[in-house]
């Protein structure tokens, strides 16, 4: 299981969600990050060894860079929606699915994926 995690989602309330889950699974959140251009900051910035990303995150905006920069730099991710993923499939492509809302037992074994 990856150690230190960006956690990429809009919502605050998730936000914590997802910190208290990791935070029980011994895992460090290294940051968070509500939009595209913060979570691309923070990827060029900070040792990270996996990320959970929330596919639309707000105002419209979707992760596609945020996962393309991901790739790119050799980092594995979980992605999180709220809603289809049909539209968002290309994007996904070979990363492990939650779909919210997910209990803990969910997100580890996605955890575990990576």
């Amino acid at each position: 299981m990856p150690k230190h995690i960006l956690v990429v989602e809009d919502d605050p309330l998730v936000s914590l969600v997802l910190e208290n889950y990791l935070e029980a699974l011994g895992v460090e959140v290294v940051g968070c990050a509500e939009d595209v251009a913060a979570s691309l900051h923070k990827i060029a910035t900070l040792t990270i060894d996996a990320a959970l990303v929330d596919i639309h995150l707000a105002n419209g905006e979707t992760s596609e860079a945020v996962i393309a920069a991901l790739k790119a730099a050799g980092i594995p991710f979980v992605v999180m929606t709220g809603g289809s993923l049909n539209s968002d499939k290309a994007m996904t492509a070979g990363a492990p699915v939650l779909i919210k809302p997910f209990t803990l037992a969910q997100f580890e074994q996605a955890l575990n994926h990576i």
